[in-house]
């Protein structure tokens, strides 16, 4: 019986940075993720691409630019869609002040920049579940 790859779609906010996000996306595609990359950084359309390809994660890259509201929208547009489930974690260049403040809205966990590709693989595998559809 073929087993159901985790879904993880990765975006990004704010500007910069497009070969390291595809180095990231390449390890976890290796590591046995299946990975749905995309560079719109608009909340409501990262939203209909987690629905439309069926995700069981978003995983954001904080770039210089990011807006600190998006998350907020993020959050609110999955609730709209019934899609509360799907976790949200978030890593690279944010202001330390602003970390509490997008864990609060929903981000279950920030990876700071320099955190390794293995230790992201290994939370991963810990922590996101495959949703049944």
């Amino acid at each position: 019986m073929n087993q159901k790859k985790v879904r993880i779609l990765m975006a990004k906010l704010g500007e910069g940075y497009e070969p390291a996000i595809m180095k990231l996306a390449m390890a976890f595609s290796e590591a046995g993720f299946e990975v749905i990359y995309t560079t719109i950084q608009d909340p409501k359309a990262i939203v209909t691409a987690a629905l439309q390809e069926s995700a069981d994660h978003i995983g954001i890259t904080t770039l210089p630019g990011t807006q600190i509201e998006d998350f907020a929208k993020i959050f609110e547009l999955l609730a709209k869609e019934d899609l509360s489930d799907i976790q949200v974690t978030a890593g690279g260049f944010l202001n330390d002040e602003d970390i509490p403040r997008i864990k609060e809205m929903g981000v279950v966990e920030f990876f700071p920049k320099g955190t390794t590709y293995a230790e992201l693989i290994k939370w991963s595998k810990l922590h996101i579940k495959k949703h049944t559809y």
